[in-house]
């Protein structure tokens, strides 16, 4: 996610040509879909089987792609003596790897037209450089108007061999020790099948679509401490939402928090549902005493999840700054299978310190690389968390997540953590 928002920001002045992003399967897959969402473009896998000697299988002479297309290296074909009946026999083993591949990330969708079109090729990275050309070749003669390949890391003979096969070249690194692409990703786990149809499956372009249509934000009135006091707060369910996120904010800000309203319209775009509410009344809020009183504020939460429960779907927290004090809290309360999961965005854990080993819902603390203080708060809870928890450091981010991508980052994360821990 990290390297495919990077990798956009540098691919931005595409954006007017209306590009096609086709990723290589399967790890360029996550990439592209990145920079295909932050310029607003359609997403496809461009599909590439490599035509080996027949004795020699590693030994690449040519290349295969979906639509008939194929490109084969007439030299390396005479070196190796490979005859047409080779050829045809490789081909015909290649074309049903290939048709299974299509059929198994597409589910049946027709392969996006490339005629004429602006196509942005994008791999997680090259090593040697042979399927990133094969690919700039098929796409080519798929009919492509302009070939751009992006990647977010190359080795330099890679960077070199390749600037011949594609119009434009984007890469942000091509390191001088480079022996392979997965030791400049801190994170470089295996990309799964489903994972790539997952990402296929989901609009990039910004248009709507019938299964995310969301529903305006209702207002709800929260009664709490015996019914004396009723809290307001925003409750949005798209149609067949999974589960409804709870939002816990921080001190000084209410249900109004405009960067947690950020990360709930992404939540929404996903399908889930959301409730952002006001911990405090008005005049409570005056009073510093109960901003900051985490097993006051926990109380209230949990007496809103109480509430909440009536929408028979399973309850996640969200909680920024004091309020994922709250959260972490109000988790422990709730005890196994009370809350799915929590996400904790620059929070105080600390707060919550007597709570944590009693916290059995997964948890995803997310932290700015700059925010020093509050990083080192978070690496100690994380060690007394008595659940399935991960500590994520966002690189260049402040306390608020105000730079350029970062509260984007946090949002993505947190719609994969809250969606991979359904139960």
């Amino acid at each position: 996610m990290d390297a495919g928002r990077r990798l956009a920001a540098r691919l931005e002045h595409l954006r007017s040509a209306h590009p096609v992003v086709l990723g290589l399967p399967r790890g360029g897959v996550p990439v592209a879909f990145q920079v295909a969402h932050a310029l607003g473009a359609p997403l496809d896998v461009i599909i590439v089987r490599k035509l080996g000697v027949p004795y020699h299988r590693e030994l690449g002479f040519g290349a295969l792609g979906e639509g008939g297309v194929r490109v084969v290296r007439d030299d390396i074909m005479r070196m190796s003596r490979v005859d047409e009946d080779d050829l045809a026999e490789v081909q015909r083993d290649e074309q049903i790897q290939l048709e299974r591949q299509a059929e198994r990330f597409r589910g049946g969708r027709e392969r996006i037209p490339l005629e004429g079109r602006t196509v942005i090729v994008v791999d997680d990275g090259i090593a040697t450089g042979s399927t990133a050309s094969a690919a700039c070749k098929v796409a080519r003669a798929q009919g492509a108007d302009r070939v751009v390949l992006a990647v977010p890391v190359a080795s330099p003979d890679a960077v070199e061999a390749l600037r011949g096969e594609a119009d434009e070249l984007v890469y942000l690194s091509a390191p001088a020790l480079f022996s392979a692409v997965g030791e400049w990703y801190r994170d470089f786990s295996q990309t799964e099948d489903d994972e790539v149809v997952a990402l296929l499956g989901r609009d990039t372009t910004g248009a709507a679509h019938p299964a995310h249509h969301i529903h305006a934000a209702t207002p709800v009135s929260l009664p709490v401490d015996g019914r004396r006091v009723t809290l307001d707060g925003d409750l949005t369910m798209p149609p067949g939402a999974p589960a409804v996120v709870i939002f816990a904010h921080g001190s000084g800000s209410s249900r109004h928090s405009p960067r947690n309203r950020a990360v709930a319209a992404t939540l929404n775009r996903a399908g889930l549902g959301t409730l952002l509410f006001d911990l405090l009344t008005d005049a409570e809020a005056e009073d510093r005493a109960k901003v900051f009183a985490v097993e006051f504020l926990a109380g209230r939460l949990g007496e809103v999840t109480d509430f909440l429960r009536r929408e028979s779907v399973p309850l996640c927290y969200f909680g920024a700054s004091t309020g994922a004090a709250a959260a972490l809290w109000a988790a422990a309360e709730a005890g196994e299978g009370g809350i799915s999961s929590v996400v904790s965005r620059g929070g105080r854990p600390d707060l919550a310190a007597d709570r944590l080993e009693r916290v059995t819902s997964p948890t995803l603390l997310l932290v700015g690389g700059l925010d020093g203080t509050v990083l080192d708060l978070n690496r100690r809870a994380a060690e007394r968390l008595g659940c399935e928890n991960r500590l994520v450091v966002v690189d260049g981010a402040t306390h608020l997540f105000e730079e350029p991508g970062a509260l984007e980052t946090v949002a993505e994360l947190a719609c994969e953590w809250f969606t991979e821990h359904l139960p």
